[in-house]
């Protein structure tokens, strides 16, 4: 007799019968349990069929995966993967072009199921496959199919990208090329050569050597989404997979042909709004051309290099007239130079070459200051010589500066910090200016001057000057501004005294009564306000969200949607495409009972986290998070698209299995709704001080002949 635990109660369809409800044993072989469904219809040849689920994915049931079937799910009795793949097999080979066609079409659409693809792959039906893409015979929309079918048969890992022939290689680099092509051949086609670039380095090698970058820059300019997208991931790809020389090779030439601002031109400035994968490879392409700076970061000053001595003797030159230098002895010449060296702002006056040894920034601060001098020559004069002339403990020092400046952009654009795989937050301004670091500089140094002046700083301040230059920077690059021109406009409106009524609004948003009695009535009032939060939380889980899946070979196609029924009694889950927005509930065809849910994984413990140690970074970890269901194996995983999101599913989720939530993002607003709560009782007192400890109860008086009794009527 079977235990309970290892039977399941499903529905089993078939086009023209009727349904079977049957309670499945887990312990009995899965042929066994065909054999008898196949009875049950007076089906013969058992062998020639199998169960796949009726909605969702419709993946073939199989002795490793027949433990994810749930009670109340719908299985479908059709043909056997190995049959399936005959039958294809064949289609794909007829002589009339209709059935190839239609046989194409349903291998491209079955291949994302691993039993089958490793039954076609198993009577290379993917050489045949490429066969069809070397010969190219055949029409647009059958070529589209045959791609898309070997592109989803490859995505298994079954068999390695490089079996594959060069003229294979060579013909997918020809759709990418052609002028005059069908876009979705070209989309495509570049989602398999990124796959191959991604795949290892003698593929990318062939790949670059085929692909020409004019082409793949010209679909960047094509109004078609898909097609930029897939282009730029390529791209990318072609990037990251190159050796440092190779990249700055690329990189030259695309800067040659103007890359960027094709891209400001027709992708950020386009019709349509910056899709979230656009805005990864935008965040990626940002991050990799800024990190071409990090071996100046990281380069301390020469002081032996007479290159770098004449760039820092040229720095006191444009800020000095010296004429008469040459004609000075060796040491009135020394004395001079000292002097100057000191008026520039260099802490050691004597050698000033020791001011650029700390990395970061190394002698990308001395790039940027000799850029600023060179490029605005007049600014750069007025700020030395106007500093110069103030009392010495106001002026401000331009060397020191200068080289906290640059660390400060440094810190803030994330030079030398390795791209993350869910990063997406670009900055337009990269991609409308070719010299970011240095044209920022030479805004913020003349920036950080003014702010020196508004807060009359002394040397003592020099840190604070640098904290409010910060916020400067970071307040106005977090507006998104598309040109340096709005970027200027905004910093300098951004003066101290408006940090300053920033900072006052924050610190009041923040600030909290500390007296026993408003600390009293704040803990009477947390539970109902602790309620509200469950209730939002709740509500958001039943409005859904749509998560990311990460692949470490493409990002593209991996959508799916989760969301909280009404009744909070089930989690509906489903993969969606890019556009799709808010789906309805009855379309997310896979569900959990939130009964079933066991336990709520975070971060590194999450199953998802394990099985790829060591690759994913923290920022991934951080919003990471699992629900373990029915058994302990069975676990749904989810990477939130923020941090927002994974408080608001980690708390709801939390609610649901009846713990406390626990998110910083729960505290934060317990305490935005406690400081308002207190802040609406306390409106009349307001200039009331509240004492620290209740008022003194006097003692009852000796008699109560004061006390008037309205019990008795008045005659």
């Amino acid at each position: 007799m079977p235990q309970q635990k290892d039977i399941v109660k499903i529905a089993i369809q078939m086009p023209g019968a009727y349904p079977q409800l049957i309670q499945l044993d887990q312990k009995k072989p899965l042929s066994a349990v065909i054999k008898e469904v196949c009875d049950g219809w007076n089906l013969g040849g058992p062998e020639n069929y199998a169960l796949q689920y009726a909605d969702g994915a419709q993946m073939y049931i199989t002795e490793s995966n027949r433990l994810d079937i749930k009670n109340g799910s719908i299985l479908r009795l059709t043909k056997a993967p190995g049959r399936c793949a005959d039958d294809l097999y064949k289609g794909i080979q007829n002589s009339d072009a209709g059935v190839r066609c239609d046989s194409l079409k349903e291998l491209a659409s079955v291949s994302t199921d691993v039993t089958f693809a490793q039954e076609f792959i198993n009577r290379d039906g993917h050489l045949l496959l490429v066969k069809i893409v070397e010969d190219s015979n055949e029409s647009n929309m059958i070529m589209t199919h045959t791609l898309t079918g070997f592109m989803e048969l490859m995505d298994h890992g079954i068999v390695s990208w490089e079996n594959l022939s060069s003229v294979f290689i060579k013909k997918i680099a020809s759709f990418v090329n052609a002028k005059q092509a069908d876009a979705s051949i070209q989309q495509v086609s570049l989602d398999i050569l990124e796959s191959m670039v991604l795949s290892s380095h003698s593929l990318f090698q062939q790949v670059k050597h085929e692909v020409t970058m004019e082409r793949l820059i010209a679909h960047l300019q094509v109004t078609n989404q898909q097609l930029q997208t897939k282009a730029m991931a390529l791209l990318i790809a072609l990037l990251q997979a190159a050796g440092e020389s190779d990249r700055q090779d690329m990189f030259a030439f695309l800067n040659k042909k103007n890359l960027r601002q094709y891209i400001y031109k027709n992708i950020i400035h386009s019709s349509g709004s910056v899709q979230d994968e656009m805005a990864h490879y935008l965040y990626v392409l940002q991050s990799v051309s800024l990190n071409h700076l990090e071996s100046r970061m990281r380069t301390p000053l020469d002081c032996y290099s007479q290159e770098q001595r004449d760039i820092l003797h040229g720095l006191r030159q444009a800020a000095f007239e010296t004429d008469s230098e040459n004609s000075l002895s060796h040491e009135r010449r020394r004395s001079l130079c000292a002097k100057e060296f000191k008026k520039l702002g260099f802490s050691n006056n004597s050698n000033p070459g020791q001011d650029l040894v700390r990395t970061p920034p190394g002698l990308l601060a001395l790039d940027t200051m000799y850029y600023f001098a060179n490029r605005y020559p007049d600014a750069y004069s007025r700020f030395v010589l106007e500093n110069s002339s103030r009392e010495d403990k106001h002026e401000c020092p331009f060397a020191r500066s200068s080289i906290q400046l640059t660390l400060i952009l440094c810190e803030i654009l994330r030079i030398g910090e390795p791209p993350s795989e869910t990063g997406s937050d670009y900055h337009p301004i990269f991609f409308s200016q070719d010299r970011l670091v240095e044209e920022l500089f030479c805004i913020c140094i003349q920036l950080l001057n003014k702010t020196w002046k508004e807060m009359r700083a002394t040397q003592e301040d020099f840190d604070k000057v640098m904290q409010v230059v910060r916020e400067q920077i970071t307040r106005t690059l977090a507006s998104k501004p598309t040109s340096l021109e709005l970027f200027k406009n905004k910093v300098n409106a951004l003066n101290y005294s408006e940090i300053l009524k920033l900072r006052q609004t924050e610190r009041l948003h923040q600030e909290e009564t500390l007296a026993p009695p408003v600390l009293e009535l704040k803990e009477r009032l947390k539970p109902e306000l602790l309620e509200l939060i469950r209730q939002q939380r709740l509500n958001r889980l039943c409005q859904g969200t749509m998560f990311r899946k990460i692949s470490s070979r493409r990002r593209q196609d991996k959508l799916w949607y989760c969301r909280l029924s009404p009744n909070h009694k089930m989690l509906h889950y489903d993969d969606v495409e890019e556009d799709a927005d808010n789906p309805p509930i009855e379309t997310l065809k896979n569900k959990i009972p939130v009964a079933d849910i066991k336990g709520l994984l975070m971060g590194k413990d999450c199953p998802h986290m394990k099985e790829n140690k060591g690759k994913q970074n923290k920022e991934v970890l951080d919003l990471a998070f699992s629900i373990t269901y029915d058994v302990e194996e069975s676990s749904l995983d989810f990477i939130a698209p923020s941090r927002t999101d994974f408080c608001l599913w980690t708390d709801g989720l939390s609610v649901l299995l009846g713990r406390e939530m626990s998110s910083d993002s729960m505290r934060s607003e317990l305490e935005i709704l406690l400081s308002m709560e207190i802040k609406l009782r306390l409106l009349d007192l307001e200039n009331v001080p509240i004492p620290e400890n209740a008022p003194v109860i006097p003692k009852p008086p000796s008699n109560y002949n004061f006390c008037y009794d309205f019990s008795q009527t008045e005659q």
